[in-house]
């Protein structure tokens, strides 16, 4: 609404709208992932966590393509506009939605600090849950530093790197592989062996972003693209793997009326992790150089993944 009527969006503006957001996902989130259980029973609770996944992981890859194909049809306003239209009709298909039959249970009404003590409580109370919750911001934020901020930089950098296009192709490259991996991790039944899929997936995570790195140092311009897209096929293997196992892993361990307390501590965990990576990259590619910096990123990943298969590698779905 700013945007029409000003001509423009202010700087102002924009930052009410992302702590709008924020606060609307905050909400969200934890909520979705709390009713899944209602919905589906544990044997589905993998499919139905991927199928959730899925649909994100689609998102994200035909969001580039729509850019390119409404650039030329529509001012960039309306790209908002459609997105408002596209809320809209989800909260009204929500809301429409056949009841619940069957009996809920529901988390007694706290006030915020009190409800983000008591995720994290219950988080901890499971061994591998409570070790992923302590590391997922390190994580989280390694890897969007690496993608959305250094690769970026790397192919901006770079003599002929093809600037946005290419990055919008390498970003294309990983969102197919995340939906491949994505269903069939989904696909798979529940793991009885949580640690050691967390851990794996981490290890493809580290692997793919410190090849991304490597490639950046030491790529020539006419292979640096097809570094990048192998490195980020790689790395894309490992998000799924992690996702849907610690979505199932809260669902099936933590107390009905924990669930969305639990996943909203992950929540806040992750969005200081991306906060602080986002404040000190600039930090490192100053010091070490971009390239680098991404290596260290998948570095720090990998030894996550280790970590994670070293202490939980054999740990059944038992706490």
């Amino acid at each position: 609404a700013a945007w029409l009527v000003e001509g423009e969006p202010s700087g102002a503006t924009l930052i009410a709208a992302v702590l709008a957001l924020a606060i609307g996902n905050a909400l969200f989130r934890p909520a979705l992932m709390a009713v899944v259980p209602e919905l589906a029973p544990p044997t589905l609770l993998p499919a139905t966590n991927a199928l959730v996944d899925a649909t994100e992981r689609i998102a994200r890859l035909l969001g580039p393509g729509l850019i390119g194909v409404l650039a030329a049809r529509l001012p960039l306003v309306h790209f908002v506009s459609i997105d408002v239209a596209t809320f809209l009709v989800s909260a009204v298909a929500v809301s429409r939605a056949v009841p619940l039959t069957g009996p809920t249970v529901s988390a007694s009404r706290s006030g915020l600090w009190a409800s983000l003590a008591r995720g994290f409580v219950a988080v901890r109370r499971d061994r591998l849950l409570g070790f992923v919750l302590a590391t997922t911001g390190l994580l989280n934020g390694c890897w969007y530093a690496s993608f959305f901020i250094g690769l970026p930089l790397i192919l901006l950098g770079a003599a002929g790197g093809g600037g946005i296009a290419a990055f919008g192709t390498v970003i294309s490259a990983y969102g197919l592989t995340n939906l491949a991996s994505t269903l069939v991790v989904g696909n798979r039944p529940m793991s009885v062996r949580p640690g050691w899929m967390i851990g794996v997936g981490n290890l493809c995570l580290g692997v793919g972003i410190i090849l991304l790195g490597v490639a950046g140092l030491l790529l020539p311009p006419s292979w640096l693209l097809f570094g990048l897209i192998g490195g980020a096929m790689i790395a894309a293997i490992g998000g799924p793997m992690q996702d849907i196992t610690v979505a199932t892993r809260r669902q099936t361990v933590l107390a009905r009326a924990d669930i969305a307390a639990g996943t909203r501590a992950f929540v806040v965990v992750n969005q200081a992790g991306l906060l602080l990576a986002l404040l000190g990259s600039p930090l490192a590619f100053g010091a070490i150089g971009v390239a680098a910096t991404v290596s260290f990123a998948g570095l720090v990943i990998l030894v996550l993944g280790t970590c994670t298969l070293w202490r939980f590698s054999g740990q059944s779905l038992a706490r």
